[in-house]
């Protein structure tokens, strides 16, 4: 399984979970060593078909880092924490995360947009 890791050290996912907002962000940040990436793509476009099918789910999509990087971040948008929280904690959900292998390492957090 991945390794899930807090981007903000005094917020976990999972206390961002119990906020009722929405809509909502999630960005999902990814080491994946490079021998791993189409192994990890074929898991995750197996999740992302399972997530597009939630109630709540909006819009999602992949991106990989330049020149030569590791990262690659999900960018998926819900109408709501209760509705990512419910998916997430899905027992279909946490199998198919259970699959991803012990040297991925993940950085999710939700965000809420602002107007600048």
């Amino acid at each position: 399984m991945a390794k899930l890791q807090s981007l903000d050290p005094n917020t976990s996912m999972f206390a961002q979970f119990k906020e009722k907002s929405g809509p909502i962000v999630l960005a999902n940040t990814f080491v994946v060593p490079k021998e791993r990436t189409e192994e990890f793509l074929a898991l995750f476009r197996r999740q992302a078909e399972f997530m597009k099918a939630q109630p709540g789910f909006v819009s999602l999509q992949m991106h990989k880092g330049t020149a030569d990087s590791q990262l690659l971040m999900n960018v998926a948008v819900w109408e709501s924490t209760e509705a990512i929280a419910t998916a997430f904690g899905s027992p279909e959900f946490q199998r198919m995360a259970a699959e991803f292998s012990d040297d991925i390492v993940s950085y999710p957090h939700l965000f809420e947009q602002i107007n600048v």
